[in-house]
């Protein structure tokens, strides 16, 4: 059973487990983010710990090839990046670390709108563009919190 799940661990079956994984911790977050369920599933370590095993199962499988090493191409410059890219497994590994950091970003976005009671429609939109555009949502989300908080800051 355990060496038939582990074969058909594929990094394309990873990254579809993953993409469709972490939807409904999305769909929570856009629909009911003060719900006690969406706190107890987006704000624990749930979906880390999940998007982690997939990452550890790939780094462990990069390792097993030898080519752990080649993610320092990384720092060598943009053609370095490209390289690493083109590594499947790399890819997907940037990947999940894209979409866990991203849903954490969400989870924040949530918890802070409550502490300055910021109505959940209208931290929609920064949910959806964290979700797709990560960093953009962010600073649009900081614009929203500016109004309700009554101040600039940028270290809160």
């Amino acid at each position: 059973m355990i060496n038939n799940l582990l074969f058909n661990l594929t990094s394309e079956n990873i990254y579809l487990i993953a993409n469709w994984g972490v939807i409904p911790f999305w769909l929570l977050l856009i629909f009911f983010p003060h719900n006690k369920i969406t706190s107890f599933l987006t704000q624990s370590i749930i979906a880390p710990i999940l998007l982690a095993i997939g990452y550890s199962y790939l780094a462990y499988s990069l390792y097993l090839e030898g080519n752990i090493f080649d993610s320092f191409e990384l720092y060598s410059g943009l053609d370095g990046l490209y390289s690493i890219f083109a590594n499947e497994v790399l890819l997907l590994v940037f990947w999940l670390h894209f979409l866990s950091i991203s849903l954490f970003a969400g989870a924040w976005i949530v918890r802070d709108s409550r502490k300055f009671f910021i109505p959940k429609i209208i931290i929609i939109p920064s949910l959806i563009l964290t979700y797709f555009t990560g960093p953009i949502g962010l600073v649009f989300y900081w614009f929203i919190r500016i109004f309700f908080a009554k101040k600039v800051s940028f270290d809160d």
